[in-house]
């Protein structure tokens, strides 16, 4: 039987636990985690991005989630899938996973039981993509795949692409959740930089101050870590703030829009389709070269206004479907290999040309029509009307590479599109604008233009080909 010595001792070492509990196994109790699915420019996830990555933050204060954006970080978007094959969760999105049978999909789902939920599993580790799950205090932040960002509170961690070195997990967990973060952050001696606007679906979320170290980029709102260091030591500036420019999308580059748009402005059909319209004015007009300017701008400014108008609607299809997680994985690797097939048709009308080729020139069976509309156009006035009618023949022959652009402009939201449009159709119409103030200021007829397009259609057809092809291979391998 133990002396009474021991039994003193014992509940002084019990009562030590109970009162002083370790700050790693508080932090082990206390931490919610959940794993959260979301793409910026889906409509459903700007129902649920305010909540989740918000309100439900400030709420509980031991949350933390793992986000993975799949819409602009392609890299991401298998992890859906894994996490699918494990959990059972869906690939559809908004998706938070809490376990395997916590997967709450759907931005309905997600608003109506995600505050139960998070009640209930107060304390929940963080599931992760192989099945197993680690109490935020044990997880280890260097084996997350992807680009995860976390967030907790007020603050959030977000991985830098190619960064090197790891910072260790204590320290990352402090910065996350510790309450005196500043002093784990004045260790790593970081470099503060411009707080960079989050992205979120339909917003974005504001911080106060940003820092950057190995690996990652820390923000956070509340005092600066200048202003706290000047506070503790009179004699300590406040450094300059390094500015930091702004991640852009990857898949959404200036020269995969100027490719596509300089293969669209190069396409014979197009260009036929002008000169049969200036043939028309001359000859109404007996060679008056001021009507044939003006209705030559005016076709070309109704061909811009009316593709802008379809432009709006391929990318608004798109966005409908972004929902459709399983399908927007793929897009882009579809939109490659659609891409491949539109050059090498194009290739193909190079060695063997047939007027009227699928998908490279306006069907037979529609010219005629074309024709007699193109014959009324006497005048500027009836040039964009003419001009606006023909763009729905000329959809058949210009409508793929436009149709690969609106899938990449597609992340977007509607309205930053326009600019990308412009761009693109600016360009589109460039070469009409081109033969229209050559033919007016004399330096050519238009019989010569089409005499050109005639002997070189061949050559355009490999232009173009070449061009769209190797964008769709570099599409394809993930080389752009």
């Amino acid at each position: 039987m133990k002396s009474p010595f021991r039994w003193f001792l014992s509940f002084l070492v019990a009562a030590a636990f109970l009162v002083f509990p370790s700050p790693i196994m508080a932090q082990e109790v206390g931490a919610t985690c959940a794993v959260y699915f979301t793409g910026v420019g889906c409509g459903h996830c700007a129902q649920t991005d305010p909540v989740v990555l918000g309100r439900l933050l400030d709420k509980f204060p031991k949350l933390v989630i793992i986000e993975y954006e799949i819409y602009q970080q392609p890299e991401n978007a298998p992890l859906l899938s894994e996490y699918n094959e494990v959990y059972g969760s869906g690939l559809g999105i908004p998706l938070l996973v809490f376990n395997a049978n916590d997967a709450l999909a759907g931005d309905r789902t997600v608003l109506g039981s995600v505050a139960s939920c998070l009640e209930r599993l107060e304390g929940n580790p963080c599931p992760l993509v192989d099945g197993s799950s680690q109490r935020f205090g044990e997880l280890d932040f260097s084996t997350l795949p992807g680009r995860p960002k976390i967030w907790a509170g007020e603050r959030v961690l977000i991985r830098r692409p190619s960064a090197a070195g790891e910072v260790g997990n204590e320290l990352l967990q402090e910065l996350l959740v510790g309450e005196d973060f500043i002093s784990t952050l004045r260790g790593l001696a970081p470099g503060e930089v411009v707080p960079q606007p989050v992205a979120l679906s339909g917003s974005s979320r504001e911080f106060d101050h940003a820092a950057s170290f190995a690996g990652w980029l820390f923000q956070w709102d509340g005092a600066s870590l200048g202003e706290v260091l000047a506070e503790t030591d009179p004699r300590y500036e406040l450094p300059d703030i390094i500015t930091q420019p702004e991640e852009s999308c990857p898949d959404l580059t200036l020269t995969k829009v100027l490719s596509l748009a300089a293969v669209d402005a190069v396409n014979p059909c197009a260009l036929a389709v002008l000169t049969l319209l200036l043939f028309t004015v001359l000859a109404y007009n007996s060679g008056e070269k001021r009507r044939v300017l003006w209705a030559g701008l005016a076709f070309s400014a109704s061909v811009l206004v009316m593709y802008l108008i379809y432009g709006l609607v391929i990318i608004r299809f798109f966005q409908l479907v972004q929902a459709l997680a399983s399908v927007r994985l793929w897009l882009y690797k579809i939109l490659g290999l659609v891409a491949m097939v539109l050059g090498a048709l194009n290739v193909k009308d190079f060695f063997a040309y047939k007027p009227g080729g699928l998908g490279t020139e306006m069907p037979m069976s529609l010219r005629p029509k074309v024709q007699r509309l193109i014959s009324r156009a006497t005048g500027p006035r009836a040039a964009a009307v003419a001009g606006a009618l023909v763009t729905l023949f000329l959809l058949p022959c210009t409508i793929g590479p436009y149709v690969i652009c609106g899938g990449i402009l597609s992340r977007l939201a509607l309205i930053k599109t326009v600019p990308w449009l412009l761009l693109y159709n600016a360009i589109f119409v460039l070469p009409m604008l081109a033969i229209t103030v050559v033919c007016y200021v004399g330096l050519t007829t238009v019989e010569k233009v089409a005499g050109w397009k005639d002997r070189n259609i061949k050559y355009l057809h490999l232009l173009a080909g070449l061009l769209i092809f190797g964008l769709g291979l570099a599409m394809l391998f993930g080389w752009v």
